[in-house]
């Protein structure tokens, strides 16, 4: 069950009735919230409104001081663990030397092998906007480079003057078949330790 974390305590609930919920997960019934006080206060325990939009409110036994420790390190684990995806951008011309971009991609490889993602724009200077189709081959041609490291997750869009493409990393789908294969390999490895 997922409790708020900004609960409702003790003497702060103000409704007649509650449903009461031990420590252990057990349902003690319906009771008046002095008598449910007064159980919480025996066990040492504080009572928490965990359901308030029950009728009547279902409140827990627990150890709110812990409770508390427990829900921040939990948040904090979380914040930890939290990878931010950046989107780095590669900017292209539709007259784009060859060798200019070899450079630029290059560079894409590196931000999709870190775990970004890739915004590549080509912006269209004066009547280059009338031969768009060359600016698309420059992107497709662009995506077919980055391509062993990446998948197109956004096929190149006219915005305005500018055409955008955006490309994300394959590390997940790597991820995904390396984990496979460790998996595959502890499971191969624990029937030699059991013998």
């Amino acid at each position: 069950m997922d409790i708020a974390f900004d609960l409702t305590i003790n003497e702060e609930i103000r409704d007649r009735e509650v449903r009461v919920i031990d420590e252990n997960g057990t349902q003690l019934g319906v009771m008046l919230t002095p008598k449910a006080l007064a159980l919480a206060e025996e066990h040492g325990l504080d009572l928490a409104v965990i359901q308030p939009n029950a009728r009547p409110v279902v409140c827990k036994l627990l150890d709110y001081d812990k409770y508390r420790y427990e829900q921040s390190r939990r948040e904090r684990d979380n914040r930890k663990n939290q990878r931010v995806v950046e989107i780095k951008e590669v900017q292209l011309s539709a007259t784009i030397a060859e060798n200019d971009v070899q450079t630029k991609a290059k560079a894409a490889i590196k931000f999709l092998e870190n775990g970004d993602k890739v915004r590549v724009s080509i912006r269209f200077r004066g009547r280059q906007i009338t031969h768009s189709e060359i600016g698309l081959r420059v992107m497709q041609d662009f995506a077919t480079r980055c391509s062993e490291v990446s998948s197109v997750e956004r096929r190149p869009v006219m915005d305005g003057r500018n055409m955008i493409m955006i490309l994300a990393p394959k590390a997940a789908k790597a991820s995904f078949a390396e984990k496979k294969a460790a998996r595959e390999k502890a499971a191969s490895e624990k029937p030699e330790a059991q013998e």
